[in-house]
Order: structure tokens, then sequence, then C-alpha cells
């Protein structure tokens, strides 16, 4: 008797822990409370979730390439030579339009998706800075 209930208990504990134990989905509070790194920027693992978040899961860089830039990717994002300027986040259209610089309208567009927050700027920036690798 004794042994049957602890591996009920044990069975109970562990459908518990496989059904509670695993967070696997992030949230948009996740991606926006995020600090990037002060150096060594990922493409895949600091900027594409915020890509995936703002800009290519709203429905407009995701391969339909609005305005000629697709973001579902380090690759699509960089084929359009003046959207990213490696070395240069200055003179990168990317950050004009995040920014709403350079008579650019502001992305993510007003009430589409919230803008990017301070340090998902900094760190787009800075990995534009640091050369733009598709890391």
């Amino acid at each position: 008797m004794k042994k049957a209930l602890v591996i009920y208990t044990g069975i109970i504990i562990s459908i518990f822990l496989i059904i509670y134990g695993c967070k696997d989905s992030i949230t948009a509070s996740d991606i926006d409370s995020r600090v990037m790194p002060q150096s060594n920027i990922s493409f895949s693992a600091d900027l594409q979730p915020v890509f995936n978040l703002k800009c290519a899961n709203s429905g407009c860089h995701d391969g339909t390439s609005a305005g000629g830039l697709n973001l579902t990717s380090c690759a699509n994002a960089k084929d359009d030579p003046g959207a990213i300027a490696p070395f240069s986040s200055k003179t990168s259209k990317i950050v004009w339009a995040e920014e709403g610089q350079a008579g650019i309208s502001p992305m993510p567009p007003v009430g589409v998706n919230k803008p990017f927050t301070s340090e998902q700027d900094r760190g787009l920036k800075k990995w534009i800075d640091e050369g733009a690798k598709c890391n």
C-alpha cells in the first residue's frame, strides 16, 4: 500500500511539473523588458525576436516585404543595401524608420504595434555599428 502511494504521488508530481513547469512561449512583455547586451549583439538572439514581434509578425515585413524590407531573417534584412549600412547606424534607413527620422514614417506605425523600447533601439544601433553580423 505504501509503495503504491509513493508511485501515485510520483506520477502526480511528474504530471504537475510537465504541465506547469514548462514555459515555452515568449510574450511581448518578455521581449520588451529584456535588457540588450552592451556589446556583441546577436541578431538571432537579441534582434530577431523584436523584429518578429514588432515588424514581421504584424503582416508588414514578413516576406511580403512592405517597403522592400523583409525582416524574417538577417540575410533578408540585409538584402536592401540602404536599409542596413554595416558599421553606420546613423546612415541606416532601418534606424531612421524605427525613430521616424529623415521624413520616414515611424516604424512600427502608430497603432499597429508598440514602438521599440530604448533598449531595443540601442541594441539595433549597436548591432549595426558592430558590423551587422548575421549571428
